[in-house]
């Protein structure tokens, strides 16, 4: 998520529960489509109703892995919200 946030940058989350709303914009943590042992925190760029694309604030497109390498992702994978104090 650099430059918006930087290695070893301690920030807070909130975790969510099924029923709350995530909007484009908002910095989430997420389980990795092909990998669920590992978290990610990435920026929601776009939702089209049912799938939410997401991707690093890396500006180059090939620094990051995320829906330009596995593409939109259900909402059941997003399970917190970076607090906005935090980044």
């Amino acid at each position: 998520m650099y430059p918006t946030l930087t290695d070893g940058q301690t920030v807070s989350a909130v975790m969510l529960q099924e029923f709350d709303d995530v909007r484009i914009g908002d910095i989430v943590v997420l389980l990795h489509p092909f990998k669920p042992e590992t978290h990610i925190v990435k920026r929601i760029k776009s939702f089209d109703g049912v799938l939410y694309f997401v991707e690093g604030d890396q500006p180059d497109p090939l620094g990051s892995e995320d829906s330009h390498n596995f593409g939109p992702i259900a909402r059941d994978l997003i399970f917190a919200r970076i607090n906005d104090s935090s980044a």
